[in-house]
């Protein structure tokens, strides 16, 4: 049996291969018992912020070493301080265990405006075995010297009071320098647990 699209075999006796461009993993980072920060630093552990037009960050069951806390990334560019001023704008959807309390919407109290003190991708973290966050963050093309760093979020929490947040957030480094680090934190206390990792995908 054949699949065929718009007069094209794609497929045929049983093969199928579907190409979704190519994505290379550059470093992980896991076991990140009582992290104060995790940075992926250009020069080091193989990261080269100029190799790819697009780096995904991918981070996995971030635990929190304190109750109620708020997943950060900020962003270096060319000095020693993650500062770079960034602009954000983001939406959620959540659900409680109680299923009583659900809603999805515009947060108006989360965006950054010309922020330096990081970027929060996801709020209110706990310690419990069954809290914690998970998901993704796109940079595009961080090298360059011209225009302003975009990116993009999305994230799924296990929150301290019991529900399950997911939050979408989208925002730029307002630098033209090139961005060579990328760290996160949590904005009191330690990462408790997780892991990270850096992959680099091509645009073609």
């Amino acid at each position: 049996m054949a699949i065929i699209s718009n007069a094209v075999t794609i497929a045929d006796a049983g093969a199928f291969s579907v190409g979704l461009g190519d994505m290379t993993l550059i470093h992980t980072r896991a076991n990140l018992i009582d992290n104060g920060s995790v940075s992926f630093v250009q020069g080091s552990d193989g990261v080269n912020f100029s190799t790819y037009p697009v780096y995904m960050f991918k981070f996995m069951n971030i635990h929190a070493s304190i109750n109620n806390t708020n997943f950060m990334v900020s962003f270096r560019d060319g000095d020693t301080n993650y500062d770079a001023t960034c602009t954000t704008t983001m939406f959620s959807s959540r659900n409680n265990e109680a299923d009583n309390d659900a809603n999805i919407g515009y947060e108006s109290s989360q965006d950054e405006a010309q922020d330096t003190g990081g970027v929060k991708l996801s709020v209110g973290v706990g310690t419990g075995s069954d809290e914690s966050t998970s998901g993704e963050l796109y940079l595009f093309n961080p090298s360059s010297t011209t225009f302003t760093k975009h990116f993009i979020s999305t994230c799924t929490v296990v929150h301290h009071a019991e529900y399950n947040y997911n939050w979408y957030k989208t925002g730029y480094a307002n630098v033209t320098a090139a961005i060579d680090a990328v760290k996160f934190t949590m904005n009191s206390g330690a990462i408790g647990d997780g892991t990270i990792k850096l992959y680099g995908l091509k645009d073609s």
